[in-house]
């Protein structure tokens, strides 16, 4: 009985000594964590005004157009003819019933490239981020020449502004 006693004892000391230098069992994996960043645009348009003509003097003003995209994202921003009946983008009215005002909107202070709605007279920029807009300037000319024989009155037209991404 002893031998048993002695041999449970040492089994016993075995079994302890090597649960406590077990080590555990560890396994691993990975994965991937991906974000698609896709285009976005917001566009804001302020009011042009012109003020008072009398015929005597050429007007010029200005317009802003901001506009806030993805960072480095390509865009380009296109104005119409106006909400004016017979207005192109080449001779562009305001109207006051059935009385017309010609004038234009252009992409520089010089008046020399009107901004329109085509590719070739569109106006192209890349995005600075969402939350810092690229503000663009129209520059408005209304003119003597065609104007002259004007009808006394509120002339208006609205211009849509679109950007393409």
């Amino acid at each position: 009985m002893r031998s048993s006693k002695i041999l449970a004892g040492a089994s016993a000391g075995v079994l302890l000594a090597l649960s406590g230098g077990a080590q555990a069992a560890v396994v691993q994996d990975t994965f991937q964590v991906t974000a698609n960043v896709i285009a976005s645009c917001a566009v804001t348009a302020q009011d042009m005004d012109f003020g008072d003509f009398d015929g005597s003097a050429i007007l010029t003003t200005t317009s802003t157009i901001s506009v806030t995209c993805t960072d480095d994202h390509p865009y380009a921003v296109a104005l119409d003819a106006g909400s004016a009946a017979g207005s192109t983008i080449a001779n562009r009215l305001l109207t006051n019933g059935s009385d017309t005002l010609a004038y234009n909107l252009y992409k520089e202070v010089a008046h020399s490239n009107i901004w329109g709605d085509t590719i070739a007279d569109d106006l192209n920029d890349l995005g600075t981020g969402l939350t810092t807009p690229v503000i663009h300037t129209v520059f408005g000319e209304l003119p003597i020449v065609g104007n002259e024989n004007a009808s006394t009155g509120l002339y208006s037209s609205t211009i849509t502004v679109t950007v393409t991404y």
